[in-house]
């Protein structure tokens, strides 16, 4: 009896401690995600989609930025469920939504790609939002960004609209409350948003996008008095007055390409392209933040890692909510 007592208070100790532990750190992240959810089923999932998404990454550099977009833009509508994949024939799905509208083709296509493969070698198992998921790592990995331990599990929503999309996502001319916010209402702090934000150190903006802060700023100041002049006159020449809705800049000037965290330098140097961006740096609530990524890039890293996580188990559907599509774009019938 004594033994069998000790026995159980034992087994009681070790459940308080794996309920004490961060759930990065646990065999389970939140919401029933696991960290081995494939590896029975479809054991070699990993380098799949590695390899699919190293190839289209080879292909064009614009895949690093457009798969990192598509899963923050997935996870910020309705959770992580791989809803912003749908094809509606009604153009009425969330891909379709003004916010959305601007999202690069080669991230829905590095998504497919993966999942045709994904498909023959382990058919009906994997879910879309997984992929995304698992892509958005590697495209940050294969920039030279940190790599980390996707949590899997998730199931495809049944759910896409446009509709749903209004004032769920973060805009460019936001300042760090209205931030804050968007944020909150997943679930994720300000620290969480000044991290994240650090996601444009790659990737591209559309001219008309931050147009105002060249030439309308407000009544006093033609062209915002945070920019940099000389970066101010540089994007005046990338983006004239009344420039093609098509023509884009990079979002960071010094390394385009490189998951880096001079993004947060840029800030200090007044080198932020959207007011969203440079506000973080002026207002003293993030300020103190973007000091530390800029001086401390390991710092940045295992920061973005975190919050990626955080953001990965956001809205999640699993168990016998959701679906597991057979093609990324439509619904299952």
């Amino acid at each position: 009896m004594e033994k069998q007592t000790r026995s159980m208070l034992a087994l009681v100790a070790v459940s308080l401690l794996v309920a004490m532990l961060p759930s990065s750190q646990a065999a389970y992240g939140g919401d029933g995600l696991s960290k081995d959810y494939y590896s029975s089923s479809c054991p070699g999932l990993l380098s799949f989609v590695r390899e699919e998404v190293t190839r289209k990454k080879n292909e064009t550099v614009v895949t690093i930025p457009a798969v990192l977009r598509l899963f923050f833009h997935d996870c910020f509508v309705n959770g992580c469920d791989a809803s912003v994949l749908i094809a509606s024939p009604n153009n009425d799905a969330e891909k379709n939504s003004e916010d959305d509208d601007s999202l690069a083709g080669d991230g829905y296509d590095t998504v497919n790609r993966v999942k045709a493969r994904v498909e023959r070698e382990c058919p009906g198992v994997v879910s879309c939002s997984d992929i995304l998921a698992l892509a958005a790592r590697d495209v940050v990995s294969l920039a030279d960004g940190p790599y980390w331990t996707v949590e899997l599990g998730r199931r495809d929503g049944l759910v896409s609209k446009a509709s749903d999309v209004e004032g769920k996502l973060p805009g460019p001319d936001m300042k760090v409350k209205e931030l804050t916010a968007i944020f909150k209402n997943s679930g994720l702090s300000q620290w969480d948003m000044v991290v994240l934000s650090g996601a444009h150190t790659v990737g591209f903006a559309h001219c008309t996008r931050f147009y105002k802060r060249l030439y309308s700023f407000n009544s006093t100041h033609e062209t915002d008095p945070w920019f940099n002049q000389a970066y101010a006159q540089q994007l005046m020449e990338a983006c004239p007055r009344n420039v093609s809705a098509t023509i884009a800049v990079n979002m960071d000037p010094v390394s385009p390409i490189k998951f880096d965290n001079e993004y947060y330098t840029n800030l200090v140097n007044g080198l932020g392209l959207f007011t969203s961006d440079q506000v973080l740096y002026k207002d003293n609530a993030s300020q103190k933040i973007v000091q530390e990524f800029s001086a401390n890039q390991t710092k940045f890293f295992e920061a973005f890692t975190e919050s990626m996580i955080k953001l990965g188990r956001v809205g999640v559907k699993t168990g016998n909510s959701g679906d597991i599509r057979r093609d990324c774009t439509a619904f299952n019938h």
